[in-house]
């Protein structure tokens, strides 16, 4: 099992860097790109004088689809220096509410998407929709970079942060191919409870690792760090790691945007890539 359908959302030309890291992948996995470049109407209605609401949706509608033409050309020349992939691209026009169906369908029907960090001086105000239209309405996992470099070829070191939680266990299936074929692989346990059946921690999950051919050792580490993303963080650190394996989104998003949580978090301060899954 591997990703063959690999998909890579753009609303912004900054975001071009993140388009040779999803290429490098799907070319590694003999896959096939999909390139998705968003032109946004952010019109916000109730803002504009008596009777020019139909002219401002329409210079709002004309200016989205300049910039995802744009883009989409963009990118259409930038994947043309790849002369062995495989790879399509298109453009598309949404409202900010209309990310996650836009979004959510195509990434439905991908293995994997590939995105950038969506906080940061360079990331777009909409990059966060676009990364949780693909966790939600998609049911995919994605990969967030936090720069533009892929994990080693093949990941040489993988931290699985473990906490028991359906999502945790939604995102080690979904990374399997990647696990299957790093170098090291390790079951971070931060503050365990006791498992229901008297398991050790990480534990049950070693053994179904094992029998997919997957040897993970297991750290048991009590939270000394402020959050549990800062101690993920410092675990890859500490051992080298150049991807961690998390499920996304335990807590509400809500929730999550007012008192912060692990995804939101990681999302934010991830020092190496970041494999998402819910």
């Amino acid at each position: 099992m591997g990703y063959k359908s690999i998909l890579t959302v753009l609303s912004d030309a900054r975001q071009l860097p993140q388009l040779d890291a999803a290429a490098a992948l799907a070319a590694r996995e003999d896959g096939h790109l999909s390139v998705l470049s968003l032109g946004l109407d952010h019109t916000q209605v109730g803002y504009y004088f008596p009777n020019g609401m139909p002219y401002a949706f329409q210079d709002a509608i004309d200016m989205a689809v300049d910039q995802a033409g744009s883009l989409d050309q963009q990118v259409r020349q930038h994947l043309a220096r790849y002369s062995d992939l495989r790879w399509s691209s298109e453009a598309a026009v949404a409202q900010i509410g209309g990310i996650a169906n836009l979004v959510g369908m195509r990434a439905r029907f991908s293995d994997l998407t590939v995105l950038s960090r969506p906080y940061g001086e360079d990331a777009p105000g909409e990059a966060e929709a676009v990364v949780e239209a693909a966790l939600f309405e998609g049911c995919c996992p994605v990969l967030v970079l936090p720069g533009t470099e892929l994990p080693s070829d093949p990941p040489s070191k993988v931290v699985i942060a473990w906490n028991q939680s359906i999502e945790a266990l939604a995102a080690v299936r979904r990374a399997l191919p990647l696990l299957q074929s790093a170098g090291s692989v390790e079951i971070t346990v931060i503050d365990p409870r006791a498992g229901a059946d008297g398991s050790e921690p990480g534990a049950p999950l070693a053994q179904m690792l094992n029998r997919h051919g997957v040897h993970a050792d297991i750290a048991v580490l009590a939270r000394t760090a402020g959050t549990v993303s800062e101690e993920i963080n410092r675990r890859a650190t500490e051992i080298g790691a150049d991807l961690v394996v998390m499920g996304a989104y335990g807590h509400s998003r809500f929730r999550q945007a007012i008192l912060g949580g692990a995804t939101r978090n990681m999302l934010e301060k991830a020092k190496v890539p970041v494999l998402m899954a819910r």
